[in-house]
């Protein structure tokens, strides 16, 4: 299973989800969009959003942390 996790340093809501997958065993790539600029414009073609955290689990992008769409999205 492939998760990726685009973030900013400032974003509570990103260590939110970080957390989450930490605390449940899942791995995950974070990448720092206010340093990355190519992960940035990557982001936002996934997900057509400026804001973070995107997450991309298998494909499925879920802009936020929405606990049950991430849920979903795992299973």
């Amino acid at each position: 299973m492939a998760v990726i996790i685009y973030t900013t340093p400032t974003c509570g809501y990103c260590n939110m989800a970080k957390e989450y997958f930490r605390q449940n065993g899942i791995q995950f790539t974070e990448y720092n969009v206010a340093q990355d600029m190519k992960k940035a414009d990557e982001m936002v073609k996934k997900s057509g959003q400026m804001g973070v955290p995107v997450i991309d689990i298998n494909g499925k992008i879920i802009v936020g942390f929405n606990k049950p769409e991430i849920e979903r999205a795992l299973k």
